[in-house]
């Protein structure tokens, strides 16, 4: 049983908390409300006349905080939805990160387990570069949780309104995570040349043209973000 998640882990979480917590909200929006039901053997999943081809990360047992892959599951391993899941045991593997290559994880060690599931799931998805992932009650006790594999899925370029707090919230997503990595990750993901700044901070340029900077006190936490946004400015 594990009380927090490995260094392995946190480190591989980092370069994509900023454009995963992004599209996670970009995805929330575009996923109707309504019922839900899935074919896993055809790897289609449906919600509000909406459908999508999905992938099966694993499964969440409530009653003693286990969490078991879709790879090591004897229903789905070997099958295409559980393709996602086997690519993160490989990862796992080859990069140590215990919680993507042990077939059950325990999480019932952690200070709030659903919380800790939750941020197991954001891993996999930045890990994955999913389009987002959906956890569903499939059972008494259980959770089901998947990611979107699916074209019709949005991924959103960088708001440089909503930039400064998709940055500063990015960082507490997970315990550990390092802002400078988690500011360097998003300017990566999006295809932003980071450059050095005034005082050791971080600065680039947003594809519609804005330009932003953000600045770190001595601890290393993020100070300050401000962007210079086409039309007007936006600090944080």
């Amino acid at each position: 049983m594990i009380s927090s998640f490995s260094e392995g882990f946190v480190r591989a979480t980092e370069p994509h908390a900023g454009w995963g917590m992004q599209q996670l909200e970009a995805f929330t929006a575009f996923l109707p409300s309504g019922p839900w039901g899935a074919d896993l053997e055809a790897c289609v999943y449906r919600q509000g006349g909406l459908e999508l081809r999905v992938g099966l990360l694993g499964s969440y047992d409530e009653s003693d905080g286990s969490w078991m892959w879709a790879w090591a599951n004897p229903g789905f391993a070997g099958t295409p939805v559980a393709a996602a899941a086997e690519a993160l045991r490989r990862f796992g593997e080859e990069w140590d990160v215990p919680e993507f290559a042990r077939e059950l994880v325990s999480l019932a060690g952690f200070d709030d387990p659903r919380m800790a599931v939750e941020r197991l799931a954001f891993g996999a998805m930045g890990v994955l570069g999913a389009a987002g992932y959906i956890g569903v009650e499939a059972g008494p006790g259980t959770r089901a949780y998947l990611v979107p594999d699916d074209p019709a899925v949005p991924f959103p370029a960088p708001d440089p309104v909503a930039l400064p707090r998709v940055l500063l919230t990015a960082v507490g997503l997970v315990p550990g995570l390092r802002p400078r990595a988690v500011v360097a990750g998003y300017f990566a993901r999006h295809g932003m040349e980071a450059r050095p700044v005034a005082d050791g901070g971080l600065g680039a340029a947003l594809p519609d043209g804005s330009a932003v900077e953000v600045a770190f006190d001595a601890e290393g936490r993020i100070a300050r973000v401000d962007v210079t946004a086409v039309g007007r400015p936006a600090t944080d």
